[in-house]
Order: structure tokens, then sequence, then C-alpha cells
């Protein structure tokens, strides 16, 4: 097998693939179980700086092409959560694993996501992701703050005064331009970036003539959503020099290959946990290593990027 980690912010991964934030990320347990499976990293459910319960079901709807849900950010709070995070880095040594951590927040306002990344990190994760992206939550709490560049600035500007460790700022494909996102993101001291977060959409019950889910729309997830989020990448990966998590639609190590041509140092998986479950989850890095055997890369760094036209100075 090819040596499959990669360097992410300097952090050392055994394999690139990585837990998606909001699946199977509740509990100390499962996160510990899904980092056995031979994931490279686990992602927490997002946390808020108070308990959140969520949308009344049905919240979640399997369609032909993937997943829409609007769970609505549910969450026990940032002070449960920093006990679930030290629970599962417990379990996580007790097992051996190599698998990294990384602890996903959201807040209401600039100050509560310092708030929340101040408090996480006591938890000591790897990571924090900084969820300004959620699309099923608006008539709640507003605009995401990832419609706007200065507002994704501002957040970003908060966390990264609130916490030592390095932040992942997690962004929408729902805006005119994805890329002018990312580069705020960057100037304002974003570590790394993540995309994509869910798409907004709706699936309405034709019988009984109105939208399925309770909030009546909600985050498209899954196969259907790969080709926006690869595409998504591959515009930030030319504008950026931070790396990239890129996430959306990867069900098998093809997917995760093409996801890292595009640009992306990490590929989160998250919609494929239904199908692949919490212990399957390590067979897209083994997908991954056929490839690379039969293709002849030796370290998944050599694929990052590859699907970018070569510079004028390269043809030359």
């Amino acid at each position: 097998m090819p040596d499959m980690r990669v360097s992410f912010c300097g952090v050392e991964f055994p394999n690139p693939t990585v837990l998606a934030s909001g699946i199977l990320g509740t509990t100390a347990p499962l996160l510990a179980r899904v980092a056995a499976s031979g994931i490279g990293g686990v992602t927490s459910k997002s946390a808020s700086p108070r308990p959140r319960a969520g949308h009344p079901n049905p919240s979640v709807l399997k369609w032909g092409a993937g997943f829409i849900n609007a769970v609505g950010l549910a969450n026990p709070g940032i002070e449960a959560q920093v006990k679930i995070l030290r629970e599962t880095r417990r379990l996580m040594q007790e097992q051996g694993s190599p698998a990294r951590l990384i602890a996903s927040i959201f807040a209401e306002s600039v100050d509560g996501f310092a708030l929340a990344a101040e408090a996480l990190s006591r938890a000591e994760p790897d990571f924090i992701e900084v969820n300004i992206s959620c699309p099923n939550v608006a008539r709640e709490l507003g605009r995401p703050f990832a419609s706007d560049p200065e507002d994704t600035a501002s957040v970003t500007r908060a966390v990264k005064n609130a916490t030592y460790l390095p932040i992942i700022v997690k962004l929408s494909p729902n805006v005119t331009d994805i890329v002018e996102i990312a580069l705020a993101a960057e100037e304002a001291g974003a570590d790394a970036i993540a995309a994509i977060n869910t798409v907004a959409g709706m699936v309405i019950d034709i019988r009984a003539r109105r939208p399925v889910l309770a909030n009546l729309e909600g985050g498209v997830s899954g196969p259907a959503i790969k080709p926006i989020a690869v595409r998504s990448v591959y515009k930030i990966y030319e504008a950026v020099s931070v790396p990239i998590l890129g996430i959306g639609g990867i069900s098998s190590g093809e997917d995760a290959v093409e996801m890292m041509m595009a640009g992306a140092s990490l590929v989160g998986v998250g919609s494929a946990a239904y199908w692949l479950g919490p212990d399957g989850l390590g067979r897209i890095r083994d997908e991954m290593a056929d490839f690379m055997a039969e293709e002849g890369f030796a370290s998944p760094t050599e694929m990052i990027g590859l699907a970018h036209a070569p510079t004028e100075d390269e043809d030359a």
C-alpha cells in the first residue's frame, strides 16, 4: 500500500479521508468507532454556545440522489460538547487510533463564535472548524455569515483571536462567488478552507401538496452535489494559498481522488456513511490506495491539484 499520510496545516493525518461534521459525530463512542474504521480524521457535530433543539420532524429525507436535511443544528451546547470531545480523545487514545479530531462550531453572532472557539479549545482537538454556512436555519438565525465576505472575515478574525488551534472555515455553495468568500476568510487569518456545505433545496410531496420537510427547505447532500463541490474546490484552489478540505458527494476512492485532483488536501465523507456504515469508511481510503498503486502515485499529496491546466512556464 502507498504511504497514505498527508500534512494539513502542519498536522499529519494518517490518510486524507475525514468524517464530515453532522454525520455520526454526536457522541464520543460513535466518533471513536468511526476513527477506528481507518479514516484519517473525524469531525464532531457543530456546537453552539447554548444548547439548541433544532427543527421538528420530518427533518431528514433520503431521495433519489442523496439526502436533504433540515436538522437545524441541534446540539447540546458548548459545555456538554467539551466533555464529549475530551471523552472522544480518551477513547481514541485507548484504541490507538492515529486519526485527528476536528471540533466544529457555529453561533448566532461574531462574539458567539469567539466564545465557542475559546471554550472548545479546552478539549484540545487538533482543529476548530468554523461552520458559517448552514443553509437551513436562516429563518431563526438570519442569512449565513458565509453569504458575505465582510461577515466571513469578521467571524474568522474573532475565532482566530480566540484560539491557539488552526481554524478551518467552512463555506457555502449558495453564494454568487465562493472564491470571493474564500479569499476573505484567508485574508482574515483562516488556516484552511472547507468547501462545501450542503446545497439549499426542497422536495415536495405531490400527494400531500406540500414540502416534505417541516422546515420546508433544507440542505442537499450526497452524490447529487459532487460536481458542485468539485467545481468549488477547483476554483478556490486557484485563488488561495491555504489548504482545502473538500466535501460533497464523496462515496468512493475514485470520488476522493477526483476531489484531490481538483485541489483538496483532505476529503470529507458525509452521506456515504449511510451506505458504508460507521465501520466501513476505511473502504474509501483502501480504494484510494488501490488507485494510487495502479497509477504509480507514491503519496496522496502528488495528486493535489493535478486537474489544473499547466501554466505557460510549465508548458515551456
